[in-house]
């Protein structure tokens, strides 16, 4: 057989072919006195069984290991671990399908809404308050620190901000809260409102929602040593924040720690 009646026999391109040559699974004949190669049954043989093994999902090194007569992995168990492969594959396509299920039930999205169905859920019982700026930009701070975080800081913001949105009293101080850091948009760092907004916001601000460690912030002795998902996202928002607007969370977090205010 010449190469394209070989490559035509089994399915495959003459450019698959010599790929295989070169890769040495495919053994090359001799070429005859005429320049052409000559394919053999056997040859035939090789080049399907390395097809139907790649069409299994096997990687060409893989397949190399199965017809290697020395090689380590016999065929079982190299088909055994691809098995396994893609069991693990499908388990998590249906946990993510199940995730996309739960935010597409949840009703129309824009680009901004967060795209965890926990969060999403959560923050559904604030939407009163998103009229705010403030906590408008709350929503996006919790978002990146849904995405960013590990899995048990992400728990134990989840479980602090159930507990608010649980108690209807808790919830309206958080209102009243982005209410005031609204006022302070425009105002100087030693506005007289200032306290008055930092009592408001330590009152309303779980303890377990407070950053595991310290942050910088603006003109505070607070100093993070570490640098975790949420220390970083905090610290841009304290950057982008007006002056009084961080010096309330500045003061509301110096009271939350046993700090003067």
């Amino acid at each position: 057989m010449r190469i394209g009646e070989l490559a035509t026999a089994v399915g495959v391109t003459t450019r698959t072919v010599r790929h295989y040559h070169h890769l040495g699974l495919l053994p090359e004949p001799e070429r005859r006195p005429n320049g052409y190669r000559s394919y053999t049954l056997r040859h035939a043989v090789v080049l399907a069984r390395i097809r139907r093994l790649t069409e299994l999902g096997l990687g060409l090194a893989e397949v190399r290991d199965v017809l290697a007569e020395d090689a380590g992995k016999d065929l079982v168990e190299v088909l055994t671990e691809l098995d396994e492969d893609l069991a693990r594959q499908e388990k998590e396509i249906r946990e993510r399908r199940a995730r996309l299920r739960a935010l597409l039930d949840a009703g129309e999205l824009t680009a901004h809404d967060p795209v965890s169905p926990e969060l999403a859920a959560l923050l559904a019982g604030m939407a009163p308050a998103y009229d705010s700026p403030m906590a408008a930009k709350d929503r996006e701070i919790l978002a990146l620190i849904d995405t960013g975080a590990p899995a048990p800081e992400k728990e134990r913001m989840m479980s602090a901000l159930r507990g608010v949105l649980d108690d209807p009293d808790a919830l309206a101080r958080a209102q009243e809260a982005y209410a005031l850091l609204d006022r302070l948009a425009d105002a100087d760092r030693d506005d007289p409102r200032v306290a008055e907004t930092a009592r408001s916001l330590a009152a309303c601000i779980p303890r377990d929602l407070l950053p595991e460690e310290q942050i910088d912030l603006p003109h505070s002795r607070l100093r993070s040593t570490g640098g975790t998902p949420t220390a970083a996202v905090l610290r841009a928002v304290y950057a982008d924040l007006a002056p009084a607007q961080a010096e309330a969370i500045r003061r509301a977090l110096r009271i939350l720690t046993g700090g003067r205010p």
